[in-house]
């Protein structure tokens, strides 16, 4: 395992240098460092790690938020934690969670209040104003709410105003959370010029392996230290010979039942994703190619190059254990019986939905049957949102037939809702109650009450591994144990559908995986999912995916059908979406 040195004193005139940098605080302890570290003007540099690795601690010591409890941080080789804080803290951009925008104000007037922030002159802010609308695409969108733009937008227009003062460093804290594989393309994109053209540090906090390894140096973060760092090379060497590919010869199949027998082997595989029409699998150290093959015979495997991910699992593994065998372990879900001939539960006709002159949704069709997992996929602005919420009977369905679980959904939307479980991006949690309190509220809503509803929260706190954190307060759960009370919040009344919207948005690889075995699982038992996700690699879980943009369908199939010859589902996204457009990447 690789492990960071103090910098040398040569390294004091790097743009950025952490010196045993630490942050405790009272009743909690140390929650980050000590961390060192020294970054070159003109590079890309990724933070990684698992929610609470310490990523948004160190993000925002870096950008004189937060003052270190013991270490220095310099800029330019001067202590930013000094009488120089202001100066400094001019040099650098930084970009919070949420993009740091008002929401009611325009695109302009977003950069005009930048610009005062930043006491740019008038010449300056109209130069640099033009040159970033124009590099992000924002040019005819400067008078509408940055409230209104689609995700991407949002991306792009709080890149932009973190970029309007030329910093010399940009701190990105997982600036593409919940944004589609179009719009996080174009941020790279942007990154990497500004990177090489401007000499300037960027350092990226994110949960997504696929845009660390576009970096030039990767620090892996985990329980607030400093694990590894180095290359996204030389981070994925630690599995170098342990990566394989393995495929059956029934691709009618989903890959996830491939996926799950091989997670199952805890002493043969370490870990195990979907990828294109197979599994990529990571071995437990020592295990060979012919030992997989001995253990699966119906399986062909191939030996494969490590990914960063790979790399990043083995050291985690190292550092905290196999994530199977956590305390957030897989729960017992139990989903509903499964019917045997799996009977259509979901029909949609020539859906349509306008907002004023603006059709969000234009004549969709589907099909969706019993205990399948049907995803709905599309960029930011595409109109999956809103075909989501006429499923859940969040939105009245103005034209068009809409069918769930046999009701009629434009003539009783109040019955489907009772049919349905619902899980929200943002964990729709009342996080000063505590994790009883949250599910008996919800069984109330459900009309679980008196000695029924205390009953069913028994049971699904214990199918859930919640009985020993009933007491906690829901805001002091772990990303991954907030997710999974979201989770047994939806499913108390036992639902025939449950809905899912970006459920994974900002988690760490082992909440992800964890989180889609639940999925499976549930499906398995005759349980029907609809999920939203811009987590393309996900699309594979799915039975049946519809890409849509501009409120149209433009492809329903399979993962494998709509894949095509692409080498992945985020590849496949791209190809489908601009040949919509015709070559262009955003829409709107």
């Amino acid at each position: 395992m690789m492990h960071s040195d103090p910098p040398p004193a040569a390294d004091r005139a790097a743009a950025l240098v952490f010196e045993n940098v630490s942050r405790s605080e009272k009743g909690v302890g140390l929650i980050a460092g000590p961390v060192n570290g020294a970054f070159a003007a003109g590079s890309l540099v990724a933070l990684v790690g698992a929610d609470g690795a310490g990523k948004t601690t160190l993000m925002r010591m870096a950008a004189g938020i937060l003052k270190p409890t013991a270490g220095r941080v310099l800029i330019h080789g001067e202590s930013l934690y000094s009488k120089n804080l202001a100066r400094l803290q001019r040099l650098c951009g930084y970009m919070p969670q949420r993009f740091g925008l008002y929401e009611d104000l325009s695109v302009e007037e977003n950069f005009a209040l930048y610009a005062d922030l930043f006491g740019l002159s008038e010449k300056v802010r109209r130069e640099r104003t033009a040159e970033l609308l124009q590099m992000t695409g924002l040019t005819a969108f400067t008078r509408r709410a940055a409230g209104k733009l689609s995700g991407g937008m949002k991306q792009k227009l709080g890149l932009a105003c973190a970029l309007l003062n030329r910093p010399s460093i940009l701190l990105l804290d997982e600036p593409t959370v919940g944004v589609d594989p179009l719009s996080r393309r174009d941020l790279w994109r942007i990154l990497r010029k500004n990177a090489q053209s401007r000499s300037m540090l960027i350092v990226v906090a994110t949960t997504y392996m696929d845009e660390a390894a576009l970096c030039d140096q990767v620090m892996v973060l985990e329980e607030g230290r400093l694990q590894a760092s180095g290359t996204p090379a030389a981070i994925a060497d630690n599995a170098r010979g342990r990566t394989f590919f393995a495929e059956e010869g029934a691709p009618q199949r989903p890959v996830r039942e491939l996926q799950d027998r091989l997670l199952a082997d805890t002493q043969l595989v370490l870990d195990a994703v979907p990828e294109a029409a197979g599994v990529r699998v990571l071995a437990q150290e020592g295990v060979t190619q012919q030992m997989l093959q001995k253990r699966f015979p119906e399986v062909r495997f191939s030996s494969r190059k490590p990914l960063l991910e790979d790399g990043y699992m083995v050291l985690r593994n190292a550092f905290l254990g196999d994530w199977r065998l956590e305390g957030e372990a897989m729960p017992a879900v139990a989903g509903r019986t499964a019917a045997a001939d799996a009977q259509i539960v979901i029909s949609a006709r020539s859906l349509v939905r306008r907002f004023g002159d603006f059709v969000a949704v234009d004549k969709t069709d589907f099909d969706v049957r019993q205990g399948e997992i049907f995803g709905l996929l599309g960029p930011n602005g595409a109109g999956k949102t809103t075909t989501f919420k006429m499923l859940c009977g969040l939105l009245e369905v103005p034209e068009g037939r809409l069918t769930v679980a046999g009701v009629d959904v434009r003539r009783m939307r109040e019955k489907a809702r009772e049919l349905i479980g619902y899980m929200s991006q943002r964990f729709a949690l009342y996080p000063g109650l505590t994790v009883r309190e949250n599910l008996t509220f919800f069984a109330g809503a459900y009309g679980l009450t008196g000695s029924r509803g205390r009953e069913r929260v028994r049971q699904i706190e214990q199918a859930f591994g919640l009985s020993e954190l009933a007491g906690r307060p829901a805001g002091t759960l772990s990303g991954g144990f907030k997710q999974r009370l979201s989770m047994a919040a939806a499913l108390l009344h036992r639902p025939q559908i449950l809905f899912l919207d970006e459920p994974t948005s900002g988690a760490d690889i082992p909440t992800r995986r964890r989180f889609w075995r639940w999925v499976t699982a549930l499906a398995g038992g005759g349980t029907t999912v609809i999920v939203t996700t811009h987590f393309m690699e996900e699309a594979l879980y799915c039975d049946q995916i519809l890409i849509q943009d501009a409120g149209r369908c433009l492809v329903l199939g399979t993962p494998s059908s709509v894949r095509g010859g692409s080498l992945t589902m985020n590849e496949a996204f791209i190809r489908i979406v601009e040949s919509a457009r015709g070559g262009k990447g955003e829409a709107r």
